[in-house]
């Protein structure tokens, strides 16, 4: 799939795995030959994302700048000539909510990176967000308003991210649609049925809507409990 899409730029978020530990067909994928790989700092198999690119960036960085989070192995952007490139996986509040907290101080402390970051360019942010932000992008909203990516609080720190000057691209251009999922979980097969969550984003600086063509869920394809998103942009 990867090879038929060819993207410019490929971000991979819950990796699970350190550098050393990247297989070799992902190592040897065409067309993407610069790659950059955070994983979590003494906890083997926990998180962890990697940017893959056609072109080679100007800087990379990784992490928030927030040591509370940046052990997790969670974010790693890339610097290109015309925007940032971020490829994030945000903290899971976990079941019963235990996370929550850590989960609502690492919103705060991202939306300050990439505060800081449009300051300078424009920001592309993709990845696993951890979060349906609206009634329309999960399955069952009512029964779901006290679990984890649901919440109140996880909601309006999405809604935060926006009034700072950051657009949802899928619901910019497509403001109405509906079972427009990227996760199902395993159970009872939920993705068959369509039982689904949109946590997965790509989001843009306003600055940056002229140059956005199209914002694609992928769910048909498979291989994961969540589906590829693609951002198109003509920068």
């Amino acid at each position: 799939w990867v090879q038929e899409e060819a993207p410019d730029v490929l971000c991979l978020q819950e990796t699970k795995c350190g550098v050393s530990a990247v297989p070799p067909e992902i190592r040897a994928l065409p067309g993407l030959p610069h790659q950059f790989w955070a994983s979590a700092e003494g906890r083997p198999g926990y998180s962890g994302v990697g940017l893959l690119a056609k072109t080679e960036p100007l800087n990379v960085t990784y992490g928030i700048g927030d040591p509370e989070h940046d052990a997790d192995g969670r974010v790693v952007t890339a610097e290109f000539p015309s925007l940032f490139v971020v490829c994030a996986y945000v903290p899971n509040a976990g079941r019963g909510l235990v996370r929550l907290e850590p989960r609502l101080r690492f919103d705060a402390a991202f939306l300050e990176f990439l505060r800081r970051l449009d300051a300078q360019k424009p920001v592309l942010l993709c990845g696993d967000l951890n979060v349906a932000h609206a009634e329309i992008d999960l399955c069952h909203p009512r029964a779901n308003r006290a679990n984890p990516g649901f919440t109140p609080q996880e909601r309006e720190g999405f809604t935060r991210l926006l009034a700072a000057g950051f657009v949802d691209s899928f619901r910019h251009l497509y403001p109405e649609a509906r079972g427009a999922f990227t996760f199902w979980t395993y159970l009872g097969g939920a993705r068959a049925r369509n039982v689904g969550w949109r946590l997965d984003y790509a989001v843009v600086s306003q600055r940056l809507l002229g140059s956005l063509c199209d914002s694609k869920i992928r769910s048909t394809v498979a291989g994961s409990d969540h589906c590829p998103i693609t951002a198109l942009l003509a920068v």
